[in-house]
This record gives structure tokens, C-alpha cells and sequence, in this order.
């Protein structure tokens, strides 16, 4: 009997992130849409609602549902933004950016994972642009960027990224540390002052790269 994945979905938005203080409906929404289980390995699909990030190949892992929802939430998106995420990963965090209708544009260093994920996206309907390339130079042809979404560990914030943020309130949602434990961080860019917010602890695999480890 195939798992209800659906009801599985929905329990994980009512545990894992609504009781844990998340509070925009548009997210809540997003994370009851779109299907996790479809953007982790086929032998791990049972576990893809558990309160726990998942390995997707390559030294990669798609991030724990509350750290999504988390991030995410920090963004205040409204639709309608154009989006860089760094890192696509399994391109879960790319849905759910596309499920608050942003315009995604996602960099992946590893093509294998970016074809995959593009693939993945395309097949579940979600229009999201993924390039390969080095994430910690972002897309520079693209910029402003209204938010920035960074889904690996940074030593310290990418100058490049910094400046792709759109001057009129741009924000940039990303963990800065070392390679073992970060803080999550916010900037928010107003002319040629950033505003920073420490938004707690939080562990990722190392963002690498040229501005990166």
C-alpha cells in the first residue's frame, strides 16, 4: 500500500512548522503544496515529511522542512519578486519559492544536480530557471534581485551577492560560520546601508565556491 502522502504533508506543516512559530499563511501554504517526496531519492521517500534533513547525492542534502519554512518566511516575500537561490540542491527550496509565484533563478555548482533538478521542476510544473555555475558569484546579468536565498554555509557573506541585492529593501537570507555549525543571517539592503539580523543557529553543508569555502 503506497504511503498517503498527502496526509503526511500535512501533518509535517502542522507539527514541524506551524507549532514551531511560523506564521505567514502564504508559506504555511506553499510547504502543504509542494510535494517533498518527490525531490528526495526514491528509497527515502518514506522519510521525506520526518523533521530531518535528507541526503540527495553528490554530498548534498535537501535541508530540514522547518529550516525551509524558516528561511523562507525571512524572505517576506509577496510574489511577484525575482528570487536568486543559491544552491538548488533537489530544487525543493526553488518550488516553494515558485509556489508564492516569485520568478525563480536557482545556481547549482554540480550540473548532474542541476539537470536533475531541472528536470524534476519542469515535470512537477514549476517554473524555475536553473544555472549551473558558481553560486557565490550569483547572476550578475540578472541582478537586482528583490531576495537572495542561500542554502549552504558561507564563511563569511559573499561581496557579490551583497551587491546583486536590489538597493530599494532587497533581502538576503544566509548561513554564515564555519564549516560545522552557522547563524542564520538576514540583510536587507537600503541604498548603500544593509541592515543585519542574527536569526539563530543552524548547521549546512559548506557553501563552495570562489567567495565561498
Amino acid at each position: 500500500m503506497a504511503p498517503d502522502y498527502d496526509r503526511m504533508r500535512a501533518a509535517m506543516v502542522e507539527a514541524q512548522i506551524r507549532r514551531r512559530g511560523i506564521r505567514d499563511p502564504r508559506v504555511l501554504d506553499a510547504l502543504a503544496r509542494v510535494p517533498r517526496h518527490e525531490f528526495v531519492p526514491a528509497n527515502l521517500q518514506a522519510m521525506a515529511y520526518d523533521d530531518t534533513p535528507l541526503p540527495i547525492g553528490g554530498g548534498q542534502t535537501i535541508s530540514q522542512p522547518y529550516m525551509v519554512a524558516l528561511m523562507t518566511e525571512a524572505l517576506g516575500l509577496r510574489g511577484g519578486e525575482k528570487v536568486l537561490e543559491v544552491g538548488t540542491g533537489s530544487g525543493y527550496q526553488a518550488a516553494v519559492l515558485a509556489e508564492l509565484g516569485c520568478r525563480v533563478i536557482s545556481v547549482e555548482r554540480d550540473p548532474e544536480l542541476a539537470a536533475q533538478a531541472a528536470r524534476r521542476l519542469e515535470r512537477l510544473g514549476y517554473d524555475v530557471q536553473v544555472v549551473v555555475g558558481d553560486g557565490t558569484l550569483g547572476v550578475p546579468e540578472e541582478a537586482p534581485f528583490q531576495a537572495i536565498l542561500v542554502t549552504a554555509g558561507a564563511p563569511r557573506v559573499p561581496p557579490s551577492l551583497e551587491a546583486q541585492l536590489d538597493p530599494q529593501g532587497g533581502v538576503l537570507v544566509i548561513p554564515v560560520g564555519d564549516r560545522g555549525v552557522q547563524e542564520l543571517l538576514r540583510l536587507t539592503r537600503r541604498g548603500n546601508r544593509v541592515l543585519r539580523e542574527d536569526l539563530g543557529g543552524c548547521r549546512f553543508v559548506p557553501l563552495v565556491g570562489k567567495e565561498g569555502w
